[in-house]
């Protein structure tokens, strides 16, 4: 099975910018929609952003019009840019299959042990 590592978070002031990076172990080319996930304690993992294997993408409202996903199937790789960040957006980022039962904006299907560590994006002033 192929296995999702999430990377580039990091301590941003409201309204700057951070890119985000998901490295998967194998092929991604066979996976037809893929997606970025957050999580803040106290909160249920939430679905915030969406590709397609054709470049299909969605948003929720929250990160909608400040993020931008995209996707490199030759690089197994796919990105998260986030623009305007705001202490909202502060949570553990992380990567993976969208679950075809998930869907933007609401909360994930996948159980705890589907998810690596992610990457920590902390905004504050």
């Amino acid at each position: 099975q192929v296995h999702f590592v999430a990377s580039g978070g990091g301590l941003v002031q409201p309204g700057g910018s951070l890119a985000l990076s998901c490295s998967a172990s194998g092929s991604i080319s066979h996976i037809v929609d893929m997606g970025w996930y957050r999580q803040n304690p106290g909160n249920q993992r939430e679905l915030v952003a969406t590709i397609t294997n054709w470049g299909l993408t969605s948003y929720a409202d929250s990160v909608k019009g400040r993020f931008t996903i995209t996707r490199d199937n030759a690089k197994n790789t796919m990105y998260l840019q986030m623009n305007d960040l705001k202490p909202e957006d502060t949570a553990v980022y992380n990567c993976n299959e969208k679950h075809f039962r998930d869907s933007i904006g609401g909360s994930s299907t996948w159980g705890n042990d589907a998810w690596g560590q992610g990457t920590q994006v902390t905004v504050s002033s």
